[in-house]
């Protein structure tokens, strides 16, 4: 084979690979605008507003080292994956704590908490059998408590997760934009270097081979036939 039908074939097979990442860089570029935009329009619906810097208690500047960010998006509207992270696990994420905690149920969610309800029910019923009133009104003080407890459980649990699955959505729209950067990038070189590959195959002479074979000298032809007839 020529070099130049060598340089020539593959020129043209980078084209048209770089055909093939352009067209999937389109793909993912079209993928992560869909998702920016989704969770843009979903997030904004809810008007979700990060309290105003100076409505922020101590406790929650600094419950935890990420809880820095309520300070960042202070006074903004929740319109992007990042600011849900930030709402769900340190402003959300606090206050849930601080419920259970208020309630005297420390540590607690609302799937733990239903099966303290239910040992409270229980006593409370034993309680009644015994006539006894005063531990039935006690049980029963614990028992409220421990109902509006899990009933904030529940929705700020749902409201936590929903953002976090805003959140998720956003990082493999993130995730899709980079892909297809390189994508992009991956087809430029590409053309790039089938552009060299063409240049070079046209300045190549057309007789020239990819790897000719050295033509064997007279006198090693003859020292080979020699030996062979010695042999």
């Amino acid at each position: 084979m020529s070099r130049r039908t060598l340089d020539i074939t593959l020129s043209i097979g980078g084209v048209l690979l770089a055909a093939l990442f352009v067209v999937l860089a389109i793909l993912l570029r079209n993928e992560y605008n869909f998702g920016k935009d989704y969770v843009h329009d979903q997030l904004g619906q809810q008007k979700i507003t990060f309290a105003a810097a100076d409505k922020l208690t101590d406790e929650e500047k600094n419950w935890k080292p990420g809880s820095a960010c309520l300070t960042t998006y202070a006074g903004q509207l929740m319109v992007t994956g990042k600011q849900a992270e930030c709402y769900a696990n340190y402003y959300i994420g606090l206050h849930l704590e601080t419920s259970a905690k208020t309630a005297g149920l420390e540590g607690e969610t609302y799937a733990t908490i239903g099966a303290i309800q239910t040992g409270l029910r229980t006593q409370i019923a034993d309680l009644k059998a015994k006539n006894d009133t005063a531990g039935q009104a006690a049980a029963q003080t614990k028992l409220d408590a421990a109902t509006a407890a899990r009933t904030t459980q529940q929705t700020g649990e749902t409201l936590r997760g929903l953002l976090l699955t805003s959140y998720g959505f956003s990082i493999f729209g993130d995730r899709a934009g980079q892909i297809g950067m390189i994508a992009f990038i991956a087809a430029a070189l590409l053309v790039v270097l089938s552009a060299a590959g063409f240049i070079h195959a046209f300045i190549t002479p057309p007789e020239k081979a990819v790897a000719p074979v050295p033509a064997l000298r007279p006198a090693e032809s003859t020292g080979a036939t020699g030996t062979t007839a010695r042999a």
